[in-house]
């Protein structure tokens, strides 16, 4: 790693260099999106630049989580093409699991005004028999659908409290998209909930609009 990021670290002292070492390991391995006041070189916009530089050469990025918290992503242009490996991209059955549980943990709450437009963490789990009733899968497939989706961290697991239902939300890896990313997401969680509306229909003939009028 030291070779890797060693035009960029080479004019800094050895105190710069392990700040910035610091702050790579936290954004590129923390689940959680990292508080910049426990990173000077999160805190430094010059360090921050450099910080972002060091994430660019694995094809990462820095991600503003909140106006002060940071995590790394996959850059857009990287986010494209691992789309386009199917080793990369989940099954059919994982996928439909997954919208299922943005569905109705993220975009039902959204829509009653319980949740920010921006906002994929969700304190509204999507319960099993929901997933149950709401999938066509057999529940064997569903549950090693949600383990799959769990260990890509993909989903969470939220356990039923003395008052709160448990059940599934969001995982971790939601905190690493970047806004592109967001409005894309967005954009695929309304054409499949509502492929009908007013609001998918716009978003199709904008896509074509910039695809060159091709339908």
């Amino acid at each position: 790693m030291s070779e890797l990021f060693e035009p960029l670290l080479r004019s800094y002292d050895e105190k710069r260099r392990s700040e910035l070492v610091a702050a790579y390991m936290a954004v590129e391995h923390a689940a959680e999106p990292v508080p910049e006041v426990r990173f000077t070189a999160l805190r430094e916009p010059a360090l921050r630049r450099t910080v972002e530089g060091m994430l660019g050469l694995t094809g990462r990025t820095l991600v503003r989580s909140s106006q002060n918290e940071w995590i790394s992503g996959y850059r857009d242009d990287v986010t494209a093409e691992l789309a386009g490996d199917p080793a990369c991209v989940p099954s059919v059955g994982d996928r439909a699991v997954l919208v299922l549980v943005l569905i109705h943990s993220v975009a039902i709450p959204r829509a009653a005004g319980l949740l920010g437009d921006d906002s994929w963490m969700s304190t509204y789990p999507t319960p099993l028999e929901e997933l149950r009733r709401r999938s066509q899968l057999p529940i064997g497939e569903l549950e090693s659908a949600l383990r799959r989706l769990r260990t890509a961290g993909l989903v969470s697991q939220v356990k039923a409290g003395t008052e709160e239902a448990g059940g599934f939300v969001p995982g971790p890896q939601f905190h690493r998209l970047t806004d592109a990313a967001r409005r894309r997401l967005q954009e695929e969680l309304i054409l499949a909930a509502g492929p009908d509306s007013p609001l998918a229909a716009a978003i199709r003939a904008r896509r074509r609009n910039q695809a060159g009028g091709n339908p």
